[in-house]
């Protein structure tokens, strides 16, 4: 990783803002593909496939083609294509893209991405939203974006941390709001899947007179266990709550393990690439709704490319310890309830989670969209891009 101290134009008297350029040494790349070619497989536990975690034939085959047919240095620089810096906030490194768009009048718009992902995350989409033009779309509706990297995630991690206090959703929206400040933005949006569908209503709360709306992915609605949000729902809406409880019921129970001891795990993420790989594996199937149980598991609606360059940067930058403290430190739940700004739901289920949430947000737009996959930005592009332009275009831009 090269980073290039020339201050940009984007500071003030003692902040500065530099750019930056992902090249990570090719002993890096030699030493990853080394790991897996070394990797002590285990046995495959009798008794079922996904339903006892990732079957072995699965992770090998994954592996083998992570070790010898992707290709780093391809993602390496279609992530170089997008402008990249990074700045200190907090006493905390923080590396963002900053796309801005030929559209002199783009909104300026923050995304968060989600956990256990990255600024890949959002790689098909911020080409076609700062510049609608080239895709063949309505320049209108383009925006200036800034996709900034979570603390402790990719290339904001944390070189050794002795800061005890807790990186907790509002601190982030704190810094993320002050992100925005030395940008230069005082007019902006926000957009949010998972870990970021958290932060951004917080980044409402917190920066209400420079945020013009907060456009999430779901989670709105979900009741947490207050019987008052259930009162006056039919027995129909009734059983759609219920379906959803059960949905994701019986899983691994991976949050629990995580607010209590993530340190333990930290030794295997940071020193096999093939066990980050499999928690990765099971995290992203496991959001995505498939049954515990189930002997056989759909297919992958994410391109293994884009599987294995999130997973990928992890391994360079050894943050997959570090993105997990997260529940640790209770930067996990459901998105906040916020009236400060207006809210967009997209893939958020069926209207009984809409007449949940509407109760405590200003709801102005909602679309039960279907993705196949939680990580709506990787396995859906063109839905999302869709309905973040549809519930910016309700607002005064």
């Amino acid at each position: 990783m090269s980073n290039n101290h020339q201050d940009t134009k984007y500071q003030d008297s003692e902040i500065s803002t530099r750019p930056f350029h992902i090249d990570i040494p090719q002993q890096d790349i030699d030493d990853l593909r080394a790991r897996i070619a070394h990797t002590r497989w285990p046995s495959q536990l009798p008794g079922g496939e996904w339903n006892r975690g990732i079957p072995v034939a699965y992770l090998k085959d994954l592996a083998e083609y992570w070790q010898n047919e992707y290709d780093w240095r391809e993602y390496e620089q279609k992530l170089n294509a997008f402008p990249q810096f990074i700045t200190d906030i907090e006493g905390q490194q923080i590396h963002f893209l900053h796309v801005r768009s030929p559209e002199p009048h783009a909104l300026p718009l923050i995304m968060t991405h989600s956990w256990p992902n990255s600024i890949v995350e959002f790689m098909n989409i911020i080409g076609p939203l700062s510049n609608p033009r080239a895709y063949g779309k309505d320049p209108s509706m383009a925006f200036h974006i800034v996709a900034p990297s979570l603390p402790g995630f990719g290339f904001s991690a944390f070189p050794e941390r002795t800061d005890e206090r807790p990186w907790s959703i509002k601190r982030v929206a704190r810094v993320w709001a002050e992100l925005m400040r030395r940008l230069g933005y005082d007019r902006y949006g926000a957009h949010g899947n998972d870990a970021g569908a958290l932060v951004s209503p917080e980044l409402a709360i917190l920066d209400a007179e420079h945020m013009i709306g907060v456009h999430i992915t779901g989670g709105l609605g979900i009741p947490m266990g207050d019987p008052n949000e259930l009162e006056g729902l039919s027995e129909e809406e009734l059983a759609e709550v219920a379906y959803l409880a059960e949905l994701f019921s019986g899983g691994s129970d991976y949050a629990s393990y995580l607010s209590n001891r993530p340190q333990t795990l930290s030794y295997g993420f940071n020193d096999s690439p093939v066990a980050q790989l499999a928690y990765f594996v099971e995290r992203f199937k496991e959001f995505d709704g498939w049954p515990i149980n189930a002997e056989e598991v759909p297919l992958e609606p994410i391109h293994k490319d884009l599987l294995l360059t999130n997973a990928t940067l992890y391994w360079f930058t050894e943050t997959a310890a570090s993105s997990s403290w997260t529940y640790y430190e209770g930067a996990a739940g459901m998105p906040t309830n916020q009236m400060k700004a207006p809210t967009g739901v997209s893939h958020g289920g069926g209207s009984v989670f809409r007449r949940i949430a509407e109760a405590k947000n200003d709801i102005i737009h909602w679309s039960n969209r279907e993705s196949g996959s939680h990580m709506v930005a990787m396995a859906e592009p063109e839905s999302l891009i869709e309905d973040i332009r549809a519930f910016f275009s309700k607002l005064t831009r």
